[in-house]
């Protein structure tokens, strides 16, 4: 596995990406018309073009395969995490997120936050992330719970 920076030609594995793992979530925890109001079917290419010219994520390549994405925010939030169900637990997670934690260091960012879901809850706790707030979000007419999670960098 290679961590590689975004590039525009990856702007259809990213929104791939995106889409399998929002719809792989186990529907015991997010009900379906939730993950359909969180990742809009048909997929949305063209605005996902868009949101990633600023976003420029940090890209998991496994050979030629986009296996998961994360972005980091100038203020220290990590809009996006998302790794292909089938290579989830296999520390995908874990290396973008160090990947993301030197680059903030790198810019000597005092602070990461993230809302992470039910499924991201468990991970950002095992980094060190404390619980600022639940939040119920609505969209499409539908409420979607995350969590508003925090990790100060004064320590590293």
């Amino acid at each position: 596995m290679e961590i590689k920076n975004y590039t525009s030609d990856m702007a259809r594995q990213v929104t791939d990406v995106f889409y399998e793992s929002v719809h792989g979530i186990d529907s015991s925890i997010y009900s379906d018309a939730q993950k359909n109001a969180w990742a809009q079917l048909p997929r949305q290419y063209d605005s996902w073009v868009m949101r990633l010219m600023f976003k420029q994520p940090y890209v998991a390549m496994v050979g030629e395969q986009m296996v998961g994405f994360i972005e980091l925010d100038p203020g220290g939030h990590i809009d996006c995490m998302y790794t292909l169900p089938d290579f989830q637990r296999q520390g995908i997670g874990s290396a973008l997120y160090e990947h993301l934690l030197e680059e903030a260091v790198k810019k000597r960012m005092k602070r990461l936050y993230v809302e992470a879901s039910f499924v991201a809850r468990p991970f950002f706790e095992g980094k060190g992330f404390n619980l600022v707030e639940e939040n119920k979000v609505e969209r499409e007419g539908e409420i979607i719970t995350n969590f508003t999670m925090e990790r100060h960098l004064q320590e590293l």
